[in-house]
């Protein structure tokens, strides 16, 4: 069972999660699945308006006891996009807080239980209702956007997300006293299932702060944090709230690359250098550095318990652990998704022949097997004048420049060197550099093959919910 802990639980903890300025304890979360199984009526598959609130929290953990799969849809989606997602998902009701628009689906509010004596039946699988069959069977349906086409629902299973919790809580000595915060969006794995699921499989008190913002933050007391590079970007600007975090015990980041200097900051700031993690939907966290282990900044640590990594070049041969030579990075494990919902082609294409997942992600990985993400092989390896540069460390060196706050590093084409490196800048509030000092400054810390052969000062990069820069936003503008 993917939620042990809340099950199992023999205390009724009063303020198992906060949210929205309400506290569920751990009996209602219980009750919760009971009324899930009585109000569906049989619904094989319902959708989530994944906002930050209780109903979100009580319908997420009672389909999860009830053994029905959820399909989490972003507050803030289009319509367009929401249309595509209960489409192709099959979700046959909306479960907790009403959309807007319904869709012509039936809504069912959440109904908030009194107390853990109110515990859901088994759930039955084969005899036909809602359950699931086997930890195998799909618990949840992520919707994440390709490269191409409308967003795929990658399905993940209960022995999945369980798996990766276990692996992280052993790599972060995550326990039942940690008080874990964060302020991230509930339909994504970092926010959902790192966050929310985590918290209720280990055991622990979970705090949702609404938005991650640096008063927020040092305000929750928490032990346990989880931020993205925006997040503790904003942190470490504000030395007060900062300051605050010193009494946690370990500070998590993901989801993009943490810049070197913000680590560093982090660092003096709160006395912490945060644990940086990495993985996708498809297969949840795959590689973290350690409590008890190194913490270096740029690299994203050590497979964890039960996944296996592997670097390839173009023609399927194993790249050297040299700590520089860039490779397609490709894992396996226990952690891996069911396939996309309804693509079979896309699902065949995501893996090889001995099951190993294509990332779609390049890297490096030293001798001692840490691992450095550079980026999407689409658009974070540059091919220039017979060269394969990795566009991540170009921004980390020039993130070092006193007049750099920001940057974005793309390949876009070029006649003559195939792609020519052009880097987005956002200034400091310091003052700016010129575009032409911040080219020899690459060309000095790096190679002079790495400089950008073109510097474009920009007020702001574009942006996803997670914080994710939007780099095909980037190649879209500069190839005007």
């Amino acid at each position: 069972m993917l939620l042990p802990s809340l099950v199992s639980a023999a205390d009724d903890i009063a303020d198992a999660v906060r949210i929205d300025n309400t506290l569920l304890s751990r009996g209602e979360l219980i009750a919760a699945s009971a009324g899930v199984s009585d109000d569906l009526g049989g619904a094989r598959r319902v959708a989530v308006l994944a906002s930050p609130t209780a109903s979100t929290v009580l319908a997420v953990t009672g389909c999860l006891l009830a053994g029905v799969p959820i399909v989490p849809v972003p507050a803030d989606v289009g319509v367009a996009e929401r249309a595509h997602i209960l489409r192709d998902s099959g979700a046959q009701a909306w479960l907790g807080d009403r959309p807007d628009d319904l869709a012509g689906l039936p809504h069912i509010p959440v109904r908030r239980g009194t107390g853990a004596s109110q515990r859901p039946a088994e759930p039955s699988g084969s005899s036909g209702g809602p359950g699931f069959a086997s930890p195998d069977d799909t618990a949840l349906i992520i919707y994440t956007s390709g490269t191409t086409g409308p967003p795929k629902g990658v399905q993940l299973s209960g022995r999945a997300l369980a798996a990766d919790l276990d692996a992280l809580a052993e790599a972060w000595q995550w326990n039942a006293d940690d008080v874990l915060v964060h302020g991230l969006p509930l339909y994504h794995v970092h926010g959902l299932v790192l966050g929310l699921l985590g918290s209720l499989r280990v055991g622990n008190r979970f705090v949702h702060t609404g938005k991650p913002t640096p008063e927020a933050y040092a305000a929750a007391g928490g032990s346990l944090y989880f931020g993205v590079p925006t997040v503790w970007s904003r942190v470490v600007a504000d030395t007060s709230a900062a300051e605050a975090l010193r009494t946690a015990r370990l500070l998590v980041s993901g989801s993009a690359a943490l810049p070197v200097p913000v680590f560093d900051r982090l660092v003096a700031l709160t006395g912490h250098a945060p644990i940086e993690r990495y993985g996708s939907t498809e297969s949840l966290i795959t590689l973290s550095t350690r409590v008890d282990g190194e913490r270096r900044p740029g690299w994203v640590g050590k497979p964890l318990r039960g996944v296996q990594t592997r670097l390839v070049d173009e023609d399927g041969g194993a790249v050297p652990h040299d700590g520089a030579t860039i490779g397609r990075l490709a894992v396996r494990g226990p952690t891996l998704f069911n396939g996309y919902l309804n693509r079979p082609e896309a699902t065949a294409e995501a893996f090889d022949a001995d099951g190993w997942y294509r990332t779609g992600d390049v890297a490096v990985i030293d001798a001692d097997g840490m691992h450095r993400i550079v980026g999407r092989e689409s658009v974070d390896l540059i091919k220039t004048g017979g060269f394969r540069v990795g566009a991540g460390e170009i921004e980390t060196a020039l993130l070092g420049h006193p007049g750099v706050a920001e940057v974005a590093v793309v390949g876009l084409p070029d006649e003559d060197l195939g792609q020519r490196i052009v880097a987005f800048v956002v200034g400091s509030p310091a003052g700016e550099a010129p575009p032409d000092e911040l080219i020899d400054y690459v060309a000095r810390q790096l190679s002079v093959h790495k400089r950008p052969r073109e510097v474009r000062m920009v007020d702001a990069l574009p942006r996803n919910a997670m914080g994710k820069v939007l780099k095909k936003a980037l190649l879209e503008v500069g190839s005007r």
